[in-house]
């Protein structure tokens, strides 16, 4: 006969049942029927949850850190992570990515090392940091998006009597849930302290519509290791003149995208993180979706808001704000609004987990 109770698919509580329950646990088993609307849900219900960190709160405290903590060996960087506080004071920003603010004083130097998560820098203001990555001296200035795949080395140096801030973005917390990480440190020194205007890479790769022959093999991350503010600041101009001109709007009218590729490929720079850069014209508002998956935002100028999950909040310069998976957001542009903007959409997409939910306006 029969346990199963005639309404929610669960049997009787009876003693033979916690018997067998009991020996479930002791010998490392968990029945699915009893966990199945949380193993399987009728929809991502992320721990992580929708924040914004403000850059007004990030920088002092970065500052500080500068005044009271070294930054070299053992430590390693200055760095401080953005802990969603949904997942249990992790310095994980969503379950797959982790970004910080990464500050180095004057005429410091943060030593080389290398590890197997890739890792990217963008720069919301400052100047005078070089990063080396695998000897190639790479400039950092306010705009400009780089890149240090997984594997390399690299270490930064500020070379002015002013410090600088950025903002690091990786793969830490995939990788370590997955436990695929290693870590080498490199030399104490910089492998090369020059300062040059453009890096190796950059010569070589950064030729519109131009691929050196010497480089014919496609690369997993990009061999670029900056991709330059006036670039992007241009490709965005232009979209927006093009569609005054009358061509199609390439995201929403008064909404400009671009994308960061891997010259090799036309891919994303990095095999986990997706890169890109948007710019909403004053008054403009995005519709509202869903994504699979984690995405992170910084504004780079101007003012307005997102509005996370039914609530709006107010953005300014730097402003950093987190949407987990299949939570609905969207942007509103008070001023002309531009934003930084990584993910973690070549996971999803790679492994077919990815979906979008567009939500049509009323």
């Amino acid at each position: 006969m029969s346990t199963q109770a005639p309404h929610g698919g669960q049997p009787e509580d009876t003693p033979a049942l916690r018997q067998l329950y009991a020996d479930f646990e002791s010998n490392h088993l968990n029945p699915l029927w009893t966990q199945i609307s949380g193993l399987m849900p009728k929809h991502p219900r992320p721990k992580a949850v929708p924040h914004v960190w403000k850059w007004a709160t990030l920088y002092p405290l970065a500052q500080q850190s500068g005044n009271l903590v070294p930054v070299g060996r053992g430590g390693e960087r200055r760095a401080i992570g953005l802990a969603n506080p949904g997942l249990g004071g992790e310095a994980y920003i969503s379950p797959t990515l982790w970004c910080a603010i990464q500050y180095l004083g004057p005429h410091e130097t943060a030593p080389e090392h290398r590890h197997a998560q890739n890792a990217f820098r963008f720069v919301v203001e400052g100047e005078g940091v070089w990063t080396v990555v695998n000897g190639d001296p790479v400039r950092m200035s306010r705009g400009d998006f780089l890149i240090t795949p997984g594997w390399c080395f690299h270490g930064h140096q500020n070379v002015r009597n002013a410090p600088m801030a950025w903002i690091d973005g990786l793969d830490i917390p995939f990788s370590y849930t997955n436990d695929v990480g290693f870590f080498e440190f490199g030399s104490e020194e910089l492998s090369d302290k020059t300062t040059p205007d453009f890096s190796r890479g950059e010569r070589l790769w950064c030729h519109p519509g131009l691929r050196p022959l010497s480089g014919l093999k496609n690369t997993i991350a990009s061999p670029i290791g900056a991709y330059r503010w006036e670039h992007t600041d241009r490709a965005l101009s232009e979209q927006l003149r093009l569609e005054d001109e009358g061509y199609p709007a390439t995201v929403e009218r008064g909404h400009a995208a671009v994308r960061y590729t891997n010259p090799t490929t036309g891919g994303d720079v990095m095999p986990t993180i997706r890169a890109e850069f948007h710019r909403l014209r004053a008054g403009v508002s995005t519709a509202s979706r869903r994504d699979v998956g984690s995405l992170v935002f910084q504004v780079f100028e101007g003012r307005g808001a997102v509005v996370l999950d039914g609530t709006r909040r107010e953005l300014e310069k730097g402003d950093i704000f987190v949407v987990p998976s299949w939570v609905p957001w969207s942007l509103e542009a008070e001023s002309d609004f531009d934003l930084f903007h990584f993910s973690d959409a070549p996971i999803m997409e790679r492994l077919h987990f990815d979906r979008t939910l567009i939500e049509n306006r009323k």
